[in-house]
């Protein structure tokens, strides 16, 4: 655990522009803690959590810039691969009107992130299974106004199975790195909302997606964004 957490997170916020209130940082390092401990025991996340600057930024900096998007007070918010609960558990402790689903395949993952929802308090679920699993489910079907997911590299094949999570008019939030020129294959029925700058120092960027409905002659075939800021 980093010493004198609450300063160090203070910063790192300061640094990013971002609003830290006394009740969102107490539950950022009871999340932190809790991360820390089981890190120890099983594989939650590669990021040395001692260090300080780098692992709290990629895990709650990024989510509590990303929070400032989520603009429906009650929204339903689904994460997929959920892991260590980054960006899923900071975003909704820092919009905490969030009801939130995290998709977690691992068994001890899984149970990891139960933990964290217990802790925290948070109106929050966690479904052990592949995300191809619970697409058959018409309890899952277009049900989440947002979709958030930690995406390096991310197909269209991958990004219209997802879809059938999301409602017409709800969003995708994919948390990634800012790599020079780069695009992202998109059905015809994901229209690129806007690609957010996140921490300077990560490179990293909060790239949102609106699922739209679209007439049938203009399905046939995907397209391609630019993702430069």
């Amino acid at each position: 655990m980093i010493r004198d957490f609450q300063k160090t997170l203070k910063r790192r916020a300061l640094k990013a522009g971002a609003a830290l209130t006394p009740d969102v940082a107490e539950r950022f390092e009871a999340y932190y803690t809790l991360l820390s401990r089981w890190n120890a025991k099983i594989n939650l996340t590669a990021l040395n959590l001692e260090a300080g600057d780098e692992a709290i930024d990629r895990l709650l900096i990024e989510p509590l810039l990303a929070a400032r998007s989520v603009t429906k007070t009650d929204a339903t918010l689904i994460d997929i691969g959920s892991g260590g609960g980054s960006p899923a558990l900071p975003l909704a402790i820092a919009a905490p009107g969030l009801s939130l689903t995290m998709v977690e395949s691992k068994v001890r993952k899984s149970a990891f992130l139960r933990e964290a929802v217990r802790t925290l308090g948070l109106n929050a679920r966690v479904l052990t299974h592949r995300y191809e699993e619970l697409l058959a489910d018409p309890a899952m079907h277009e049900f989440a106004d947002v979709l958030s997911l930690r995406a390096v590299r991310i197909d269209i094949r991958t990004l219209t199975g997802l879809q059938a999570f999301v409602r017409t008019g709800g969003r995708f939030f994919l948390f990634r790195p800012v790599e020079g020129k780069e695009e992202l294959d998109l059905a015809p029925t994901l229209r690129l909302s806007e690609a957010i700058p996140l921490v300077e120092s990560l490179r990293s960027q909060l790239v949102i997606l609106e699922k739209r409905r679209v007439g049938r002659k203009n399905v046939s075939r995907g397209t391609s964004k630019d993702l430069t800021p």
